[in-house]
């Protein structure tokens, strides 16, 4: 199969850029019709670009599962949330097998591990009260792998880092709605604009941390965009 070349990622790099700007203003302006119709796009337009870079498959699925879960989520209701909350669990799975390699030759977990286990621990504490009761054990499962995937991303270097960071923000975010916390100002722009963030450091820098790493064998080869 031929990587696409440098225009296709350029492209596909832009076409993402411009979906982000349109449904963070889309929330800002609260046009609820734009936020349907974009949502749906700005994953596998970001999916599009990361395949354009030679991306390997785990972060491809990896992205089209937090599709999955962006319009599940907006369908509304607890099936549809729990079931977008498989998706993006499926997600961070997909994450962590891409991860995987290095944790696997010789790269001993770190002291962001037992952090980052500190974190999940008194988030959820403090989160549990306000929580249905049907959604507890959902959303502490969840935050856990969510977790995982962010300690896990550290060891790959500042940008995949700062990724894994804001998409434990994102959705600490969300759960705080969940447990009827007082909101931020612009709740829902912050919730997008750290998710989009997120997605999009991951995309860019986990391929080159794993691909780098000698041990790695499931990378396919990074082409300039």
């Amino acid at each position: 199969m031929r990587t696409p070349g440098p225009g296709t990622g350029a492209r596909s790099r832009d076409a993402f850029c411009a979906l982000a700007v349109l449904h963070l203003t889309a929330i800002a302006l609260d046009q609820h019709l734009v936020q349907l119709a974009t949502k749906p796009l700005l994953m596998p337009a970001l999916a599009a670009w990361a395949a354009a870079r030679g991306a390997p498959r785990a972060l491809l699925a990896a992205l089209m599962c937090g599709c999955a879960g962006d319009v599940l989520l907006e369908i509304g209701g607890t099936v549809p949330f729990l079931l977008g909350m498989a998706g993006f669990a499926a997600g961070h799975i997909c994450y962590l097998r891409l991860f995987a390699a290095r944790r696997l030759h010789g790269h001993a977990p770190g002291p962001q591990h037992a952090v980052y286990a500190v974190v999940w621990a008194v988030m959820v504490a403090l989160l549990w009260p306000g929580l249905d009761a049907g959604l507890r054990v959902p959303v502490a499962a969840y935050s856990l792998l969510l977790t995982a995937m962010a300690a896990a991303a550290y060891g790959l270097g500042p940008v995949t880092a700062l990724g894994g960071a804001l998409f434990l923000l994102s959705d600490t975010l969300i759960a705080t709605g969940l447990a009827d916390w007082p909101e931020l100002p612009g709740h829902d722009f912050w919730i997008m604009a750290t998710y989009l963030a997120a997605q999009s450091l991951l995309a860019a820098g986990a391929p080159r941390a794993v691909a780098a790493d000698p041990a790695y064998r499931g990378a396919a080869p990074i082409t300039p965009s």
